[in-house]
């Protein structure tokens, strides 16, 4: 139920979860005989040009044994090999591998997927090879290090039904001809260095369920072309400069868009109304832009939505009821609103693991909050608001805070008192009404800020810059003056 991180990416559409379901149809075996020998020249050309394969992800890889059976290697008629997956699993620091795309990789001529995903350092050019495998269908080359610009004859590989090239280091302009690929569902093109404008050409990819344009620097306006597209579900087009207001055929995608994310651009304009007729909506992301005016009062209609950013705009009260059944991330922070209180409709959400409301006006007595849930939370900003009481009760009843924020309050507690669970990371106090010691949990944290309260005592051995600690009342030690004996 809880989301991996902030407006974490949708469960139903995520690349593994598509990239399995199609191994699961391409993954059939024949293994009766030995693989073809242009398949064998093929693969063993592309482990040549790996150098580091510290994990042994190609370890199987060797000359004289079946390629159908090498980790990675998939066959199916004729036993040809149709599909390579090889991924790196992020949590562990050695799967990865070091080298280039061997242009011999083209002898493999039966492919139709290549999944080449968290690899981390294949460099190198976009893979020309890719011209040359007729039947080659989705490609999924993420989390590395290719780069240089698209070739201007991308348009050519009609027949691909998924690119995606996330998180590598391409430059330069998208190419115009990319409108020519109208067999795709997908174009995933996020976190690269990409720039000039958003093209206008990709309404011609009717087919599209999934477009990412994220994390470039992409500018000008959002063309208004959506009315193209009827089955698109996620739209990615945040971390970029695009300026201007909201395109209004964005309205035709209503039926179906799941998820909407244009934060940290530079949109300006009222946020429109007929968004509150996007029913199917999960995930809204707004933040980091120039919006005024009001939240639609359609917003009311929203029953889906899980996760909502607003953040960091300058919109105005009244923020509407929302009428969910349960919130996963809430971020209103930094606009001009006066909430006075904790929403009703948060507070009774069972599943809500994220809410930041920074700054909105908040004017109650913590220890009256009673949130239907508290297990989930990771993150929690209440900085900036008028907020009294004590923060202990609830977060003594959390068990996987990673992030506690609510300076600049009038929050009065024993902080010897708070239970920290180990997964706590950061903590911003400062500004308040704490008194009591610092506890020697504190060395657990990645940021820290208990400065001006009325703390005393001598801090425990710890590795916090002077800024955390000073404007208290009586703390001594390192980073602070000596204690006195």
């Amino acid at each position: 139920m809880k989301k991996n991180n902030h407006l974490s990416p949708p469960l139903p559409w995520t690349t593994p979860f598509i990239i399995l379901s199609i191994l699961t149809v391409h993954s059939i075996k024949i293994t009766s005989a030995a693989c073809h020998v242009d398949d064998e020249k093929g693969l063993l050309a592309f482990k040549s040009g790996i150098t580091q394969d510290p994990s042994g992800m190609l370890s199987s890889w060797k000359s004289g044994t079946d390629c159908c059976n090498w980790a990675g290697i998939n066959c199916r008629e004729n036993n040809r090999v149709t599909t390579i997956s090889l991924y790196g699993q992020v949590d562990k620091p050695d799967s990865y591998l070091t080298g280039t795309i061997s242009s011999s990789l083209v002898k493999v001529q039966n492919l139709d997927g290549i999944y080449f995903v968290n690899l981390r350092n294949i460099s190198g050019p976009f893979p020309d090879l890719l011209f040359g495998l007729p039947k080659l269908l989705y490609v999924y080359i993420e989390n590395s290090k290719l780069s240089g610009s698209l070739p201007v004859n991308i348009g050519k590989l009609k027949q691909l039904g998924a690119l995606s090239l996330e998180g590598n280091r391409f430059t330069g302009s998208i190419p115009s001809t990319i409108s020519e690929l109208t067999q795709l569902t997908q174009l995933v093109l996020g976190k690269n260095e990409f720039s000039g404008h958003f093209p206008a050409g990709i309404k011609q990819i009717r087919n599209l369920s999934y477009l990412s344009l994220e994390q470039n620097k992409l500018m000008g306006t959002i063309p208004d072309i959506f009315k193209s597209f009827t089955d698109l579900r996620i739209l990615r087009l945040s971390h970029n400069e695009f300026s201007g207001k909201i395109p209004e055929s964005i309205l035709s995608l209503a039926p179906k868009l799941a998820y909407l994310e244009l934060g940290h651009n530079r949109l300006s304009g009222q946020i429109p109304s007929y968004l509150g007729k996007f029913k199917a909506l999960d995930t809204l992301d707004l933040s980091w832009n120039s919006f005024t005016g009001v939240v639609p009062k359609t917003f009311s209609n929203l029953t889906k939505i899980f996760n909502l950013d607003l953040s960091h705009n300058s919109l105005n009260d009244p923020f509407p009821q929302m009428n969910v059944k349960g919130i996963e991330s809430l971020d209103l922070s930094y606009n001009n609103f006066h909430l006075k209180e904790i929403p009703k409709w948060v507070t009774s959400s069972p599943i809500i693991y994220s809410l930041k409301l920074a700054k909105c006006g908040i004017k109650m007595n913590l220890d009256t909050w009673k949130p239907a849930e508290t297990y989930f939370y990771d993150y929690i900003d209440l900085s900036e608001n008028e907020i009294t009481g004590s923060p202990v009760d609830l977060l003594n009843r959390t068990d996987f805070l990673v992030e506690f924020k609510a300076a600049g309050n009038k929050l009065k507690f024993d902080l010897g008192k708070l239970r920290i669970v180990k997964t706590l990371k950061e903590l911003d106090i400062s500004r308040n009404l704490v008194y009591g010691k610092v506890p020697a949990a504190i060395n657990g944290f990645n940021k820290l800020n208990v400065s001006y309260n009325h703390l005393c005592g001598q801090l425990p051995k710890n590795k916090f810059p002077v800024s955390s600690f000073v404007g208290n009342d009586c703390l001594c030690g390192p980073p602070l003056s000596p204690c006195k004996l």
